[in-house]
């Protein structure tokens, strides 16, 4: 499991019924179970996402066998689910990942 730091401007977005929204918009489908919303597309076989107090959780279970073109779709499709529910770029997630685990800052 996963855990994203969501913008303060986008932790509306964090509610169940925000999420299906936006696991529809990205993936095409979305079944919500409490406050957890899963879904399958492409190389994911499972996502499962829930908003807690200022974080996005994910579960995610990719597919390694299918074919490249449709690896990079769903890829694509993820960092662009995850940017427009958490407010930050794959950039600035990967940075503050790093600063969480106290690794270096820099691409250095």
């Amino acid at each position: 499991m996963q855990t994203y730091p969501v913008r303060a401007s986008h932790r509306a977005q964090l509610a169940p019924e925000s999420l299906a929204r936006l696991v529809t918009a990205h993936f095409g489908s979305a079944e919500t179970q409490g406050d957890s919303v899963s879904t399958r597309c492409g190389a994911i076989s499972r996502l499962v996402v829930r908003g807690q107090n200022r974080a996005l959780l994910v579960d995610v279970t990719m597919n390694a066998k299918v074919a490249e073109d449709v690896a990079r779709d769903t890829i694509g499709r993820y960092n662009r689910f995850l940017e427009e529910t958490t407010g930050y770029s794959s950039k600035e997630r990967a940075r503050r990942l790093r600063k969480s685990a106290g690794g270096p800052t820099s691409g250095a």
